[in-house]
């Protein structure tokens, strides 16, 4: 038994980490979308085994018990005391990783989508959303796909209208952000300035994209402090974007905009410096199976 299943990238449109917990997990204030980028995570069931196996076409991800989907199959099994069964799961990728956009966690809640879906365990969104918390805090919001705020560690979530139509220019740097490192800076900084998101909220209730784009914002962008990161935002502002900011922890950057001739523009001119540059859409949904036709004939963007 095998499924197939396009697990999308998110991006923040706002991050603000609000305080740390004794615990030593950030609480942080965030808006979280979807986008037409999609790892195919195909996962196989054999009966006559119980044992988990990951493979990756990118190399640099590791594919022991330490990758994300294979905890998330790991966790399915405990959460719903099935019987356990053989999982094999292989990712073809194209999230890029270190990034800031949940390229693990998505893959983990494809991962859980498909055993739900062909173990016929008919568990509902907020159960896959527990088991993905247990993997990691991107994981639950991946489960539910399009535009939400989360509070907490990232797990409380309330659902937002859909992102209204535009394009989305993502460019990965082919530097990293270590996410550890971001969160210690922003711890030295402290959490006395914390922004509010209700401006950002409310152009999305709106369905305003140039009151979204007024307003996107990353507190680690002020953390971390990188001049490239400042340079592509300068450029994709110069070629059109209504907004642009890093996603995430980093290293990826992306901007918003009204016309797709200008998105074109932008992303051939970053191509010329970039290797891993992407023209979006939004979507406004999770992991979906693949069908014969594919995905992505419905968004018109891979």
């Amino acid at each position: 038994m095998r499924m197939t299943v396009a697990a999308p990238a998110k991006i923040n449109l706002f991050l603000d980490i609000t305080g740390r917990r004794s615990d030593g997990y950030h609480l942080i204030n965030t808006v979280m979308q979807t986008v037409s980028l999609f790892d195919d995570v195909t996962v196989t069931i054999d009966k006559s085994r119980e044992d988990i196996s990951v493979s990756c076409t990118d190399d640099e991800i590791p594919c022991d018990s330490t990758n994300t989907a294979y905890a998330a199959a790991e966790e399915f099994f405990e959460y719903t005391e099935i019987p356990r069964v053989g999982v094999s799961v292989k990712i073809k990728k194209r999230i890029p990783s270190g990034a800031g956009m949940a390229g693990g966690s998505t893959d983990a809640a494809a991962v859980i989508f498909a055993l739900n879906e062909m173990l016929e365990t008919d568990l509902g969104m907020e159960e896959l959303a527990e088991i993905g918390e247990n993997v990691g805090a991107d994981v639950p919001f991946c489960i539910y796909g399009g535009t939400m705020s989360a509070g907490g560690i990232g797990t409380i979530l309330s659902p937002l209208p859909d992102m209204p139509d535009c394009y989305i220019v993502i460019v990965k740097p082919e530097f990293k952000v270590s996410t550890k490192d971001a969160y210690e800076k922003s711890d030295s900084v402290g959490y006395e300035n914390c922004k509010s998101s209700e401006a950002l909220t409310n152009a999305v209730c709106n369905g305003n994209v140039e009151a979204i784009s007024d307003n996107l914002y990353n507190k680690f962008e002020e953390v971390v402090d990188i001049d490239e990161i400042s340079d592509i935002k300068a450029l994709m502002k110069k070629y059109g974007a209504a907004g642009e900011v890093m996603t995430g922890s980093g290293s990826a950057v992306f901007g918003i905009f009204e016309d797709k001739s200008d998105a074109d523009d932008c992303r051939q001119k970053l191509e010329e410096y970039y290797e891993k540059v992407y023209l979006l859409k939004p979507v406004p949904h999770g992991p979906k199976q693949i069908s014969s036709g594919g995905i992505f004939g419905m968004f018109g963007e891979e």
